[in-house]
């Protein structure tokens, strides 16, 4: 009998190999990450849970790989094909294993970025080969060259060894009938390991969320596995946040146009159930032009009078003079997240931002469409290529009606990875206002900036640089701070100054890493409204960026529909929000009155209280109750809502 099990598994020797060695690799890859983060590791969870749940899931990703040639067997398993199955087998299960080495290696250096393993964002990127080679090329130029040569290796590797094991296989007569007798056990076990459990749901890698750490989580699966689920949930974009409640779309609609901002609002249309008129808290002859400057990855982190160093000194004297928002938060860690937040006012989701979504191209509320609507020239400004995140193609969709790209530059100051320099970036700005100010018809523009952007490259000029290399993150944003008070020495000296509304805000804070579920402080970000007649004031109730496109409509003058949930700042006769939320990977965070409720995957919750002088959290002692808990569960299902039914938008019989 075990002579007979022993010949029959014969067969399946590139099975065999193939899991073997995976398992080896992948666990030596584990070892390998527990070295670099042991003191996160260890904090979080025990040696035995970090190495046995690690197995479990490199089982689970090994055993879909196999699968594919275990179901083609039998097909194969006689005289004339076996040895085609062993060699297409052998094909098969080695391109699994370069795909499993290559994203191992490639795993270190996504995680110092974004403190997780690779997931959607990595084949996301993929799309941009030109910026991602340059950044990779001048921020990780050792990790790719290292990486490059040990899958180079891997492959010269498999394929001597594939051409021995099939020159012994050629040599050895195959035992049909002891291999159809393992086979339906074989599948059986593959098909539990890939299970992981016998309950009524296989696992995913909430199963594996056992720590309150997200980057200790998903160190225990493996990056193949993590890709691949992330590429498997792109056919749930549109029900993403479901995971969150148990509420039916009209319960979630009910609850957050509820809100106590809103309390005066109507709501007229069924089809757009948000939407509502929103009556300016400043009364104009002519509307206010309006800017939005969006920072790149300028975070609290680098402003001293938030917590952070001293590398925005320009940002701190400007602070004094226009609106300074002291508890500003991203709702993301992704520039398309803060694009969809400032310009369209949409709350964050689990699933790509809007601006990438098939569903959100056209008939898709921005700011730029409701300004368009009354009258504005609307145009976007971006030192890159606005093909980039698919901006050009959402903006051009939603409002926008000009769109300046890095070949717009002509003779620019500086040429990076990512495009013109900020400084670049800030001329053309400046000379579109210039040109504008005599204009009777106002603007709007968002001028995006990108010098603040691994791999870090920008002119160093008369920039006093705090610390050597230059190319740092810290230096970067010395130089972006510095290419800012540049331009606002020449917007406060211009003509358009008194007839234009400016907005300063990051669209997130710079590699987003923590301990915890969601690491507030990392979302924290510097927001400043100036010019035109704006008087200088401290806004220290919390706030998210979903508030200010609301805000900027009212000051300027504009009164419109509006879809967007966002509070209105500027209104004294309501009582602040004083809440914010925002997304890390699969958790929802809602922060207010220094609490942070977090929605984990599959309707949990965990709460916490905040401390902004240490920047920590801890476990609260303080529950909500049900009631609050619904309120929150409510919007975060809301985006999934908005967009799977296409709600967010502003009907031209609202116009």
């Amino acid at each position: 009998m075990i002579k007979a099990i022993k010949s029959g598994m014969t067969s399946y020797l590139p099975i065999i190999l193939f899991v073997t060695s995976s398992l080896v690799v992948l666990s030596l890859f584990r070892l390998g990450y527990l070295f670099l983060f042991h003191d996160r590791v260890l904090h979080a969870t025990t040696l035995t849970t970090y190495f046995l749940l690690g197995l479990r899931a490199d089982i689970i990703q090994v055993g879909y790989f196999t699968l594919i040639p275990l179901l083609l067997f039998p097909f194969f398993n006689n005289s004339r094909l076996h040895r085609r199955w062993f060699q297409l087998s052998l094909i098969w299960l080695a391109f699994c294993f370069i795909v499993i080495v290559f994203l191992e290696v490639a795993t270190p250096a996504f995680l110092m970025q974004y403190d997780t393993r690779p997931n959607r964002l990595f084949f996301e990127y993929l799309l941009y080969p030109k910026e991602v080679l340059s950044t990779l090329w001048e921020g990780f130029r050792g990790w790719l060259i290292f990486g490059v040569i040990s899958v180079g290796l891997t492959l010269y590797g498999l394929t001597k060894a594939i051409n021995k094991v099939y020159h012994q296989c050629k040599q050895r007569k195959p035992h049909h009938v002891s291999a159809w007798i393992l086979w339906p056990f074989i599948v059986i076990v593959t098909v539990l390991g890939i299970r992981s459990t016998l309950a009524h749901r296989p696992a995913n890698p909430a199963f594996f969320a056992v720590t309150s750490d997200a980057m200790v989580n998903s160190l225990l699966i493996n990056s193949s596995y993590s890709v691949a689920y992330a590429a498997y949930n792109l056919k749930h974009e549109a029900k993403a946040n479901s995971v969150y409640g148990d509420l039916s779309d009209s319960e979630v609609i009910q609850i957050v146009t509820a809100e106590p901002h809103l309390s005066d609002a109507t709501f007229p249309s069924k089809q757009y159930p948000t939407v509502h008129y929103q009556q300016a808290s400043v009364t104009r002859d002519k509307p206010l032009n309006i800017v939005i400057i969006l920072e790149e990855s300028l975070g609290a982190t680098f402003v001293e009078s938030l917590g952070g160093i001293a590398a925005t000194p320009n940002l701190e004297k400007l602070k004094n003079n226009g609106w300074w928002f002291e508890q500003l938060y991203a709702t993301g860690i992704r520039s398309v997240r803060g694009i969809e937040a400032v310009v369209a006012g949409f709350p964050p989701s689990r699933a790509r931002s809007t601006v990438k979504l098939s569903n959100s191209q056209r008939y898709f509320f921005t700011i730029a469409d409701a300004l368009k609507r009354q009258g504005y020239h609307t145009e976007f400004i971006y030192g890159g290529e606005s093909h980039f995140d698919n901006m050009a193609a959402f903006f051009s969709g939603n409002g926008f009606e000009q769109i300046i790209d890095q070949d717009d530059f002509e003779n620019p100051l500086f040429v990076g990875s990512w495009g013109v320099s900020d400084q670049d970036l800030f001329q053309k700005l400046h000379n579109r206002l210039v040109a504008n100010k005599d204009s009777q018809q106002p603007t709007f523009t968002l001028a995006f900036s990108s010098s603040n952007h691994e791999p870090f490259e920008f002119p160093v000029g008369d920039v006093t640089l705090l610390e050597q290399p230059q190319n740092t993150v810290n230096n970067a944003v010395k130089y972006a701070d510095h290419a800012l008070g540049e331009f606002f020495n020449q917007a406060m000296a211009s003509e358009y100054w008194q007839n234009t509304l400016f907005l300063v805000v990051a669209d997130h804070d710079t590699r987003v890493y923590g301990d915890e579920l969601i690491p507030l402080s990392k979302f924290h970000i510097p927001g400043l409204i100036l010019g035109a007649d704006i008087s200088p004031r401290k806004v220290t109730s919390i706030a998210s960026q979903i508030d200010l496109a609301p805000t900027l409509l009212s000051i300027a003058g504009v009164s419109t529909f509006v879809p967007t949930l966002g509070q209105d700042l500027s209104r004294t006769d309501i009582a602040p929000a004083n809440r914010a939320f925002m997304q890390f990977g699969d958790n929802f965070g809602w922060f207010e009155d220094d609490h942070l409720t977090v929605l984990t995957l599959d309707k949990g919750h965990q709460e916490f209280s905040y401390d902004a002088t240490s920047k920590t959290l801890t476990p609260s002692m303080n529950r909500l109750n049900e009631k609050a808990l619904q309120r929150i569960r409510a919007h975060a299902m809301l985006p999934s809502v908005l967009y799977e039914n296409r709600m967010y938008y502003v009907p031209p019989e609202l116009h």
